[in-house]
């Protein structure tokens, strides 16, 4: 019950800051950003920046379930609707749950038939239901992989190496290449943490700075 009055008290809040700008489509957008999960929308009540990102997701999501509700209706028209117009769509509606996987869900929602996906677009509680099992199982598969040691190991080194380099480069982009070396030596849950924590990078990055400077 208390779940219940903190997501009302969330949705007053939220519906307050959406209503000046967007005042047609306030009701609606207030309800989709209602599915994310209560710390996300803390948050974004706090950033007005990370509320602006949020509220445009979610703006052409809601652009998007409008179009595509009509080409839905004209069944000879779904064959024109190329696959890549579809991932595009079911991407932008994927990625405003916030899931950090919106990639890996929408090639996972992609694997249906074309009717399947046409339907997923037109109905934001089909799709709230596939995003939350997709996630699952990408838990799931994270764990199994955690346990039996999986060989794409370093494939996610790669991508997180990627994630670190593009971080670092905005704090010291003349040694990233350096410093992104040194860091990529910790472990992957320490190395998620850095990505997840800035300032545990920023000291991460100094103190890799620091030890360049002494090798120098």
């Amino acid at each position: 019950m208390d779940e219940d009055d903190d997501l009302e008290t969330l949705g007053e809040q939220l519906y307050t800051l959406i209503y000046p700008k967007h005042n047609e489509e306030a009701g609606k957008l207030t309800g989709m950003l209602l599915e994310l999960p209560a710390s996300v929308l803390t948050n974004m009540l706090q950033d007005e920046a990370l509320l602006t990102a949020a509220v445009e997701k979610a703006r052409r999501a809601l652009q998007l379930v409008q179009e595509t509700s009509g080409v839905t209706c004209k069944h000879e028209d779904d064959a024109s609707a190329s696959s890549d117009s579809l991932g595009e769509q079911l991407f932008e509606l994927v990625d405003v749950y916030n899931t950090g996987h919106s990639q890996k869900i929408t090639g996972m929602l992609l694997e249906q038939d074309k009717d399947a996906v046409l339907q997923l677009l037109s109905d934001s509680s089909l799709l709230e239901e596939q995003v939350t099992l997709a996630l699952k199982i990408l838990k799931e598969q994270k764990t199994e992989e955690t346990e039996n040691g999986s060989p794409s190991d370093a494939e996610d080194k790669d991508r997180l190496g990627e994630k670190l380099f593009s971080l670092v480069e905005e704090l010291d982009p003349l040694h990233a290449n350096d410093i992104t070396g040194m860091l990529l030596e910790m472990n992957p849950a320490a190395l998620q943490q850095l990505l997840a924590d800035h300032s545990m990078l920023e000291v991460a990055v100094k103190k890799a700075q620091s030890a360049l400077e002494t090798e120098s």
